[in-house]
């Protein structure tokens, strides 16, 4: 069996099982669980330090019960990453399972073939979070599933990916969750982008009109204004994955997405101080 390991350095996640599900009861631990029972995420990525709690409730919305595994389900999570370029063909991991602190993920084979021949689709040979970040938490929440790992390109096509996900998940007779990751506005000295300068104002513009506008977009259901205000508004680092999961929610009949939660990674600080860079990030669930 080929594995695929970890690409990460330690620190990103967890690498054993107690402390993933030590971290995870600790995200969770002062939520509320919505009724929600969603088959299409958003999640951020970033490290489990900054985003961790946010991925968590976006993830754990995938099921009824907040927290705890879901040994019931025998299907197939989709992890939709990013971080390419337009031009890019969709990514797949080509081994046969990847590494977690649970052990290895066993990865769908059968539909992974099918959609890399549909999609013309390359070998993901890069060393990249936007999937792997994740994963600990998938394996957590859904110890009996098999993975999907695959990267979207910022483009159109793939809000049809996320349509032929659907399509010939239900013409191989799979069950299938889809997880889209995504942080959103990288702002100040670490991206090259700073249109409000520094501190509180620069934050609360991010908060409240860039990263909102983005929210917004998804939850009106358009995929050509998610692209567009992704590009215009570098409010999102892989809008390629937000926009497979909206192809696949609408091809499932999922009526529209709403905000679970919201979050930069200056919540995390202690000190209350505004460093000079932060990131946006948001859990989303279509219902």
């Amino acid at each position: 069996m080929q594995i695929r390991e970890y690409s990460l350095p330690p620190g990103w996640f967890p690498r054993d099982p107690a402390g993933v599900s030590d971290q995870i009861s600790y995200f969770l631990q002062d939520r509320k669980q919505k009724s929600i029972k969603s088959r299409a995420v958003i999640s951020p990525h970033a490290g489990w330090f900054y985003s961790g709690r946010i991925a968590a409730v976006g993830i754990s919305s995938l099921k009824s019960e907040a927290g705890t595994p879901n040994e019931s389900f025998q299907g197939t999570i989709a992890v939709l990453g990013g971080h390419l370029s337009a031009a890019s063909p969709p990514l797949f991991a080509t081994e046969d399972a990847v590494r977690t602190p649970f052990g290895p993920m066993p990865i769908d084979k059968e539909l992974r073939n099918v959609l890399d021949k549909e999609l013309e689709g390359r070998a993901d040979l890069s060393r990249d979070n936007t999937v792997e970040v994740l994963l600990p938490m998938v394996r957590f929440f859904f110890p009996q599933a098999k993975l999907l790992w695959m990267r979207l390109p910022p483009n159109l096509l793939s809000f049809k990916a996320g349509k032929i996900i659907a399509m010939e998940a239900a013409r191989l007779g799979r069950n299938i969750n889809v997880i889209a990751s995504t942080d959103l506005t990288h702002y100040g000295t670490n991206y090259g982008f700073m249109p409000q300068g520094f501190g509180q104002p620069a934050l609360r513009w991010m908060r409240e009109e860039n990263d909102a506008n983005f929210i917004r977009a998804v939850e009106s259901g358009k995929s050509d204004e998610v692209l567009n205000r992704a590009k215009k508004d570098r409010s999102a680092c892989s809008a390629g994955a937000v926009l497979g999961a909206m192809g696949f929610a609408e091809a499932e009949g999922l009526k529209g997405a709403q905000l679970l939660e919201y979050g930069t990674s200056i919540d995390v600080q202690e000190d209350g101080t505004i460093p000079t860079s932060f990131v946006g990030y948001a859990a989303m669930a279509f219902v």
